[in-house]
């Protein structure tokens, strides 16, 4: 089972959310964590592990050779990203802007686009006590998190079989790093805050996932601040509440040290329990 934690905001407790559900979920099934928020992973930071590998990550970007180049321009002509220019008597390429739809380099009459591997990021396995952990990270400048996630899925997909709980920790908002991290995902937990900001990040990612006909569920984090709109409507669209974790300061205080929490708050892994429950049963109807 894939199961991806995301938010229409940053800030709102996925990474919480998602290294305690995974503790706790290790403790009687196969789990791993994977860290999707490629252009800042930190679920590491709650995790005491052990690197097992890592590996660099590449994109493939064309390179100019100018010996064959008749500067016919059909290169500028096929990209729809405006990564390849043809300037005077040059051609500029911009690996920010490349995608890797190899248009450029296969259309090209006198192959003098080939693509060349671009270090993009780097993949880390990391293994707990209890579960799997693997987080990516983006080099510094790199523009494009969905490629270093797409093959981070690829590697979870090819080390983890079908009976692992795959638990992903999923990128802030709702654009293409998200749809990416989320698209085959079984089910999704939106995790929200009862506050203005978070009420209407939070129906932004409802559409999205409506859209992308996904089964999800919500927890609201740091319940007891705010007010009762979010709670409402949930209510109104029938949609379920799974968890309500509350806003508590010595929660605040063992986040800030970089310390799990279900195994120290109470009320933290009853609700905990709950989301498990409810995920655990759509697991069985998979």
């Amino acid at each position: 089972m894939k199961i991806a934690i995301a938010s229409g905001k940053g800030g709102t407790g996925k990474t919480t959310l998602s290294t305690n559900l995974s503790a706790y979920l290790a403790e009687k099934h196969k789990v791993v964590l994977v860290d999707l928020d490629v252009e800042e992973p930190n679920s590491g930071l709650f995790l005491k592990a052990d690197l097992h590998y890592s590996e660099d990550k590449y994109k493939m970007i064309p390179e100019w050779n100018s010996t064959a180049c008749t500067l016919c321009g059909n290169c500028q002509m096929v990209c729809n990203y405006h990564a390849v220019l043809r300037i005077m008597d040059d051609i500029m390429v911009f690996p920010e802007l490349c995608h890797s739809c190899y248009a450029c380099s296969e259309l090209c009459p006198t192959n003098s686009l080939p693509m060349v591997a671009k270090k993009m990021g780097e993949l880390k396995h990391f293994k707990t006590s209890n579960f799997d952990f693997i987080e990516s990270r983006l080099v510094i400048g790199e523009e494009q998190a969905v490629p270093l996630i797409k093959q981070t899925q690829t590697y979870v997909d090819s080390k983890f079989s079908d009976d692992v709980i795959k638990i992903f920790d999923s990128p802030p908002g709702t654009s293409c790093p998200v749809i990416e991290a989320t698209k085959d995902a079984d089910f999704i937990i939106l995790i929200t805050e009862p506050t203005p900001f978070g009420f209407n990040d939070l129906k932004l990612a409802i559409e999205t996932m409506k859209e992308l006909k996904k089964e999800f569920a919500i927890v609201i984090n740091r319940h007891g601040i705010g007010n009762d709109d979010v709670n409402n409507y949930c209510i109104e669209n029938n949609i379920p509440i799974i968890a309500k974790i509350p806003n508590d300061k010595e929660i605040a205080k063992l986040y800030s040290k970089g310390e799990l929490l279900y195994d120290k708050i109470p009320e933290v892994r009853i609700q905990l329990g709950s989301i498990c429950s409810y995920i655990l049963d759509i697991k069985e109807k998979i």
